[in-house]
């Protein structure tokens, strides 16, 4: 028998993933999930500050983005995912230093400021975003220690396997096709 559980990496991100189901943003939906001794201390999705309308109830997006460039979406309400995790940990008092985050998408550079600035020490993302002169300075931030990251994908079958999950009722007997002796499980090898 294999085992079918997701590694740590593929489970956080998968977390991510799931965080970004909520965001209210029409282009980019990002998921972030901070974690700390393989527990999840916060999650965020990219969307504006609580109580503020959302962009799906806008009904407009910043058209003609080819990314979530932070420098031609400053009007936006939007917090990236990464931000409002750090300010959901902030603002209920868990300490993020030398945690992990898992994001969907590689942290913009104000994200990653903020990244490091709140302890944060790895990076785990699924999309690249970084490039040209943005990766130079981010290229600086790892070269002088302070952060790292890393680029993770799920395994097809860990996704396959995620979405049966998701699709189908999850809490139901697993051995329901085994034959049940003296109070062992026999596993059928037919």
């Amino acid at each position: 028998m294999t085992n079918e559980r997701p590694n740590w990496d593929e489970y956080f991100l998968m977390m991510a993933k799931l965080a970004a189901t909520r965001s209210t943003c029409l282009a980019f939906p990002v998921g972030a999930v901070i974690v700390k001794n393989n527990q999840i201390l916060a999650t965020g999705y990219n969307g504006p500050p609580s109580g503020s309308s959302h962009c799906t109830a806008q009904g407009y997006c910043y058209p003609g983005l080819s990314s979530c460039d932070a420098s031609r979406t400053m009007p936006s309400r939007a917090v990236h995912a990464e931000a409002n995790a750090i300010g959901f940990a902030a603002k209920h008092g868990i300490a993020t230093a030398g945690a992990s985050i898992y994001v969907t998408l590689e942290p913009c550079l104000y994200c990653l400021k903020l990244i490091i600035s709140a302890g944060i020490k790895k990076v785990f993302y699924e999309t690249i975003f970084n490039s040209g002169e943005k990766a130079l300075v981010r290229d600086h931030f790892l070269n002088d220690g302070l952060v790292s990251l890393t680029q993770i994908q799920l395994s097809e079958e860990t996704a396959k396997r995620s979405a049966s999950f998701l699709l189908n009722p999850t809490s139901v007997n697993k051995l329901s096709d085994k034959i049940i002796e003296n109070n062992y499980t026999i596993i059928n090898s037919d």
